[in-house]
């Protein structure tokens, strides 16, 4: 009697084996992709409408598009790898690479010659980065490179009063001309389209980092296996142009160089570990 329960329950495990080669695991049924829409998701779904409609006839599998609000809850994405791939900004996939083991499969046009600003109101009397000892700041999430990691970087050693996080750049602006905070942080390209929006000529530029901000990246998941991903990656390429423009990946260059970015993300951690203190300390 033992003998044969043991073979039904042998038979019945090789059966379920067999099933899941077939049907594959969660990560073969469905693709999932991530974006960050900063609060526009309607408007970054229908921007991928044509990008997830082809990958998904391509590759014969599910393609779900998930848009995070921002760079934070896309580090919480990135750190379950519940993204299969990710359109990354620069300080994003710099974390994705280092600390979750996403690999670039194309650079973005996302952050190209941008570079990382801190901009104050005109008239404030703050001229120089050390005129922030003391003062509040509005930042951009963790995981941004121009609102979070270049300019912490560049305060190491001052003291603020305060630190806020704006849920994007357009709020870091907005904290900034209503007189919350006394500086915010953002990219350089940011700042010219935001401060058009809010058709305001009353910041001014407290300080530009001298160093460009890699490019951004479309990332692979680790859990994606390497046949599969090659496999995206060439559909990828033969895509036609408009939708590549629409999605602005670059197919035929090289992944951006992230190794500054993430010495300065590394670095960052070790100076930032207490910033929703106050005061906030940037040193060691």
């Amino acid at each position: 009697m033992k003998s044969k329960l043991s073979r039904r329950i042998f038979i019945s495990q090789m059966l379920f084996a067999i099933a899941a080669c077939t049907t594959g695991g969660p990560i073969n049924r469905r693709l999932a992709i991530g974006v960050i829409g900063y609060g526009q998701g309607k408007q970054t779904i229908e921007k991928f409408k044509d990008f997830r409609q082809y990958l998904s006839e391509k590759m014969k599998t599910m393609i779900e598009l998930e848009p995070a609000f921002n760079e934070r809850i896309a580090i919480e994405r990135m750190k379950r790898r519940s993204w299969s791939l990710v359109f990354s900004t620069p300080g994003l996939a710099a974390i994705g690479i280092d600390k979750h083991q996403y690999w670039p499969m194309f650079p973005l046009q996302l952050g190209i010659n941008s570079r990382s600003v801190i901009v104050v109101n005109q008239g404030s009397g703050l001229n120089k980065l050390q005129d922030l000892q003391g003062k509040r700041l509005a930042l951009g999430q963790q995981g941004s490179a121009t609102g979070y990691y270049f300019p912490l970087f560049n305060l190491y050693g001052l003291t603020l009063a305060s630190v806020k996080f704006a849920a994007s750049p357009l709020s870091a602006l907005e904290l900034l001309s209503a007189g919350e905070v006394d500086a915010a942080a953002l990219s350089s390209t940011e700042f010219n389209t935001y401060e058009r929006e809010l058709n305001s000529s009353r910041f001014q530029i407290l300080f530009t980092d001298s160093h460009q901000v890699p490019p951004g990246s479309l990332l692979c998941s680790p859990l994606v296996e390497r046949k599969r991903a090659d496999l995206i990656r060439n559909y990828l390429k033969q895509a036609p142009t408009s939708l590549i423009q629409e999605t602005r990946y670059i197919p035929n260059a090289s992944p951006p160089d992230y190794k500054y970015m993430i010495s300065v993300v590394n670095r960052v951690n070790s100076i930032a570990q207490n910033i929703d203190s106050k005061p906030v300390r940037l040193f060691n």
